[in-house]
């Protein structure tokens, strides 16, 4: 039967329309909050996470108000698309609004569409920490995958207990000293002075991180695929 959907987001934040702009409609800007790493490359917009290549057409771009792409519809219609309008508003703040629309094929679109939701609330909420906190700067981002999980319960709850409420070390990195900003079912995502880290609950069966580092050092991929490893496995 399959499932349309439209799911839009909104905040009103104290930056100017051109970093909200730098934000949604251009590569590194995108690489800083989004996913893996985006380029754009006339009306192409081609994100590369965790080996896997996404690509879509860009179908809007008014400078400073509105940016929109769409993948290509599949052969049993399933079809994803994102809207971004940018809205200055009165003492220098602007409103950005993010819509993402699309259709699940199937009778077992319910898992799909619930971990789309459930991750769309964590990158929108990503773009709203980055414009607030690095706007104008551009961050190097780390994705890794860990050990296959069977049980998300017993997963979430030791990942939780080992991040606490934002303040944990990661061996070959060190401590991490930061605060949570947002956490459902199946994301987590803690803000430090330098970076956004991100955990998620992939489709795959795998935890994955997918953070995004304004100071980079070396082999952080590693450090955290292994931190992973030791802190999930049973």
């Amino acid at each position: 039967m399959g499932h349309a959907y439209e799911l839009p987001q909104e905040a009103l934040l104290d930056v100017t329309p051109e970093q909200a702009w730098q934000a949604i409609a251009t590569g590194p800007g995108i690489d800083s909050w989004f996913m893996g790493r985006t380029d754009i490359d006339g009306e192409v917009v081609r994100t590369v996470f965790g080996g896997m290549e996404l690509t879509s057409t860009v179908t809007a771009a008014e400078p400073l108000k509105r940016f929109a792409h769409a993948e290509p519809t599949g052969q049993d219609g399933r079809m994803l698309a994102y809207e971004f309008l940018v809205e200055a508003r009165g003492q220098g703040s602007t409103l950005v609004r993010m819509v993402t629309s699309g259709f699940l094929p199937g009778d077992d679109w319910e898992d799909e569409f619930e971990a789309m939701t459930n991750g769309l609330g964590l990158f929108f909420a990503t773009l709203v920490e980055y414009l607030t906190h690095f706007a104008g700067r551009t961050a190097l981002p780390v994705t890794e995958f860990g050990p296959q999980v069977s049980d998300w319960g017993r997963a979430w709850q030791v990942l939780r207990s080992e991040v606490g409420d934002g303040r944990f070390t990661v061996e070959g990195i060190g401590p991490i000293d930061g605060e949570v900003f947002f956490v459902n079912a199946q994301t987590l995502g803690i803000r430090t002075p330098d970076a956004l880290y991100r955990f998620i609950q992939g489709l795959g069966g795998m935890m994955i991180v997918s953070h995004h580092l304004f100071s980079p050092t070396p082999e952080q991929g590693t450090a955290w695929r292994t931190w992973l490893s030791r802190t999930l496995q049973p």
